[in-house]
């Protein structure tokens, strides 16, 4: 063993940690990595760790890990509940220059969703709830529309679920892809969300429930907007009128993200009740990217 990495006493061991990681040879790798030791060494000297919650922490990640599969990503509900994804969004895609502001991308997008005209109705099945007509357009940061828009667009049932976790909901329900016409224009049909709980089957339920939290989200629809030279726009547009807007449990709420959902005229011949959201989008120039999916 080289005597740089002796470990002389409990000081010395964030130094000769961080001197064992110098040659990384990846410049950004290295100050992460870095960091992480830093913060992770002081964390443990501020509380004081003990091991055994040292091995609770240790089972809490391994969790994660086991709990996460093709269909439920435990990893990213942890980190929306800890505000961490909701940060990284925030930082990484500011809104001061006029741009639509970013949310986190929950646990819940999957990729290739329908590709859909127009006027389309992503509601695949009969389902409860009224209808919901949503319109808008995406523009630059200029006002100029932006013909050929990719408008993704996924959202909970009128009961609270997904369609992946809902068997009896269609194979993509309640999801699909826009593309904006010659105005910047796109508009669809769907019902209305509503609210609903993260799932709190695994060890991110446990931690909820030990810090004393409710588990509910407000009421919203998922947007991705993506347009070639522009930086891709992920975010949601919530409920004016949804509980929990003002303690969303993945503090995904921001006061520009809240769309009105206003009722209007039925469908002719119907008593049902209908509501309308217009909203519109604006991007910044940029590279147009995919985040991975958190679920097939």
């Amino acid at each position: 063993m080289s005597a740089s990495h002796i470990i002389d006493g409990e000081e010395s061991v964030t130094a000769v940690v961080q001197a064992a990681m110098a040659n990384t040879a990846d410049p950004r790798l290295r100050r992460i990595m870095a960091a992480v030791v830093e913060h992770a060494h002081a964390l443990i000297r501020d509380v004081d760790l003990t091991t055994e919650e040292f091995e609770a922490g240790i089972r809490f990640l391994t969790l994660l890990g086991q709990q996460t599969n093709d269909r439920h990503n435990e990893v990213v509900l942890a980190a929306d509940v800890l505000g961490i994804s909701t940060l990284v969004a925030m930082r990484n895609h500011p809104d001061c220059d006029g741009q639509t502001a970013a949310a986190l991308l929950g646990p819940f997008w999957r990729a290739d969703a329908p590709v859909c005209a127009n006027g389309d109705n992503i509601a695949r099945c009969d389902m409860p709830g009224p209808v919901m007509d949503v319109s808008g357009t995406v523009t630059d940061l200029a006002g100029n529309p932006l013909a050929g828009a990719i408008v993704d667009v996924w959202q909970a049932s009128p009961v609270g679920l997904y369609e992946n976790q809902d068997p009896h909901q269609p194979e993509m329900n309640l999801r699909g892809r826009f593309r904006t016409d010659a105005r910047g224009r796109y508009w669809f049909r769907t019902v209305r969300p509503a609210g609903y709980p993260v799932p709190t089957h695994g060890i991110v339920g446990n931690l909820l429930r030990a810090q004393g939290r409710h588990c509910m989200r407000p009421a919203h629809v998922h947007f991705m907007v993506c347009h070639e030279g522009y930086e891709t726009v992920i975010t949601q547009v919530f409920a004016d009128d949804s509980e929990h807007l003002d303690s969303d449990v993945v503090f995904g709420v921001r006061r520009s993200l809240v769309g009105r959902f206003r009722p209007h005229t039925p469908v002719p011949g119907s008593d049902e009740p209908q509501f309308r959201l217009d909203y519109d989008f604006v991007l910044q120039p940029g590279t147009s990217c995919l985040p991975v999916p958190p679920i097939k």
